[in-house]
């Protein structure tokens, strides 16, 4: 939701005026909701919200949850139940690409209205869910506007793709849909460099110069706190989403090991946002519940609060297949915040690319016990002498979302000339 907002956020500077169409929140199911958000849409932007179709009631009522399932399943339990894989094989089989389907008839219903007042120059739209770049398949063969497809995660390449029981008929059909996307579509966005290799060696006809890469980013303007890392502790901060897929083993060894090497130095570690309960077991094995505390997800603003509030920043990517391409949209929020990071994933992937670019502290591969350790060890030494650990000056201000808004303004006005 953030990387549509601040486009939209930006885009009036730039000359272009936005129209958009969305779904009615009071109809439409979310797993979280930031209200704090609507006070960023400017002033002056042609806001439409329609009606939507979703199964996600009838979810809560069969199921008995209070939740519909987050992103990557974070708040489903370690291990499927029979009902669990009953949902998930009806999600993946039923509803192609997305549960969220239901929403394009309403959505084409309204955007042909809008449409046929001859006004519009260009149709974005962004995904996941990835249903919505249907709607933009389906007006761009009927109004043969430039349409860009934005694309902020892989589709039948996402991580949890596995996890949804496709049947073979129903996985050529979603294959299908985002084949035709990716060769229809006037301009396809992605956020990394890897994604774009991954579209690129689909079994599809497409114009390696029609794929852009604008990486997620941070808005400066939200940056309005200021830096006060605690001077009695060494308080390393996550925020967002975390699940056992995300391997921190190792960094939760390393900060065992440094409580008892370390005595004088009061570690804690902070997760902000959702941690799922096999997470939670995996914390209390290592022997670091004691010093954790959890705090459940809070409006946008206040995590970044806690982050200005931190001396180092914890982060990192899903121990799976197929994640080169992922760089979690709070890494550009973590450079801005000007802490040194603590990376676990894949190296030489893209976020360890950009960390690295910017000297913003160093990613670790999920086993690289020894060099975290020696890191850690010399951070600690450092924060011994001097608590705040905020680093000199990252080069990060191509990742501003006002930069990024030019990037995608100038495509729009290369397609519309």
């Amino acid at each position: 939701m953030q990387r549509g907002l601040k486009f939209c956020k930006y885009f009036p500077q730039l000359g272009i005026k936005p129209t958009v169409l969305t779904v009615d929140e009071k109809q439409a199911s979310y797993a979280l909701l930031d209200e704090t958000f609507t006070k960023e849409v400017p002033e002056g932007v042609e806001l439409h919200r329609t009606a939507t179709s979703e199964p996600f009631e009838y979810y809560k009522k069969i199921s008995g949850k209070k939740e519909i399932p987050y992103s990557g399943f974070a708040n489903q339990q370690t291990k499927d139940t029979l009902l669990d894989k009953v949902f998930k094989f009806v999600r993946g089989n039923l509803f192609i690409p997305d549960a969220r389907v239901g929403w394009n008839k309403h959505a084409i219903r309204k955007a042909d209205e809008l449409l046929q007042t001859g006004k519009y120059k260009a149709i974005v739209t962004t995904s996941p869910p990835h249903s919505t770049q249907l709607i933009g398949l389906k007006l761009k063969k009927k109004y043969n506007l430039p349409w860009i497809a934005d694309l902020r995660d892989p589709w039948t390449n996402i991580h949890y793709y596995d996890q949804l029981y496709h049947t073979a008929l129903a996985k050529r059909l979603d294959e299908k849909y985002e084949r035709q996307v990716l060769e229809q579509a006037d301009a396809i966005i992605v956020t990394s460099e890897d994604t774009k290799r991954l579209f690129l060696n689909k079994p599809a006809s497409i114009d390696v110069n029609k794929i852009h890469v604008i990486p997620n980013g941070y808005d400066a303007e939200d940056f309005v706190f200021h830096s006060l890392p605690p001077k009695n502790e060494y308080l390393i901060t996550y925020t967002g989403t975390i699940t056992e897929n995300y391997n921190i083993d190792v960094f939760l060894k390393v900060l065992a090991h440094l409580m008892s090497v370390h005595s004088d130095v009061n570690y804690k570690l902070r997760f902000v946002g959702k941690v799922s309960e096999g997470m939670k077991s995996r914390i209390e094995k290592a022997g670091v519940l004691g010093i954790t505390e959890f705090i459940p997800y809070v409006p946008h603003q206040q995590a970044i609060k806690y982050m200005m509030e931190s001396t180092a920043l914890l982060i990192s990517i899903a121990d799976v297949d197929n994640v080169y391409a992922n760089v979690p949209g709070k890494l550009f929020e973590y450079l801005a915040a000007n802490k040194p990071i603590i990376a676990l994933g894949p190296v030489h992937s893209d976020m360890d690319r950009i960390i690295d670019e910017c000297g913003a502290g160093r990613l670790f591969h999920y086993t690289a016990y020894d060099l975290m350790l020696d890191h850690m060890n010399q951070s600690t030494k450092a924060w011994k002498t001097n608590p705040n650990l905020d680093l000199p000056y990252i080069n990060h201000s191509r990742f501003s979302r006002e930069a990024l808004t030019g990037e995608l303004a100038g495509i729009i006005r290369q397609l519309v000339k």
